[in-house]
């Protein structure tokens, strides 16, 4: 089905693009003689033609550019090389059989420049060449299915350890030696400090020992 939407949309592109190109051909071989006849130029008058030959180059760029399928520029490249190829057979013949007094939009419409001046030629030959390269016309890649191969760099990395031996042996020493805490102060009692008789005063020096180990001697 994509083969048949690109044979048409061949058929229709050829005799756009030639439209399109003459009228921007032609409105600014005139725009710009007549800037030289009067001696000044105004930059305007060269919007219409440019815009035809814009809408001319999106069109063929989206033929030959798109991957859709190569009958479509073969078909457009085709019909706009073969006035070009006829000139050289009978060129008075193919000269005369294309209309040269037609308007579009009170615009003259000399189909027969684009052929005289070779630029169906160049454009129909760029075509056939953008049809050559078959990489570009093929589908894009889908989705891989269960059963392809994977590729030595797809190959998932191989687990050697079990469910048995996890957490490592080394985990388990670390866990034994220092238990988990939730960031909470021990809670051992500590022992409590003797207390003082009433008598004395807080501020009173510590008593000192009354007995000493045997076999020292104080001195006085």
């Amino acid at each position: 089905m994509r083969h048949l939407w690109s044979f048409l949309a061949g058929l229709v592109v050829a005799p756009v693009t030639w439209v399109l190109v003459t009228l921007g051909q032609d409105g600014s071989g005139r725009t710009v003689h007549r800037w030289v006849e009067i001696g000044t130029y105004s930059t305007p008058n060269l919007i219409e033609p440019a815009v035809y030959l814009g809408v001319a180059g999106i069109l063929l760029g989206l033929l030959g550019t798109l991957r859709v399928s190569p009958l479509g520029p073969i078909v457009a490249g085709l019909l706009l090389i073969t006035p070009y190829v006829g000139m050289f057979i009978a060129p008075f013949t193919v000269r005369d059989r294309i209309p040269d007094d037609w308007k579009v939009l009170g615009d003259p419409l000399p189909l027969r420049l684009p052929v005289e001046n070779g630029t169906v030629f160049l454009i129909g030959v760029l075509l056939l060449m953008a049809a050559f390269s078959g990489q570009r016309w093929r589908r894009w890649p889908g989705r891989q299915t269960g059963g392809a191969e994977l590729t030595s760099s797809d190959t998932p990395v191989e687990n050697t350890f079990s469910l048995s031996e996890w957490p490592p042996s080394g985990a388990e020493s670390e866990r034994d030696s220092s238990p988990l805490t939730l960031g909470y102060p021990d809670q051992t009692p500590t022992e409590p400090l003797p207390r003082r008789t009433g008598g004395e005063s807080p501020w009173s020096a510590p008593p000192r020992a009354t007995s000493r180990p045997e076999g020292t001697t104080g001195t006085r």
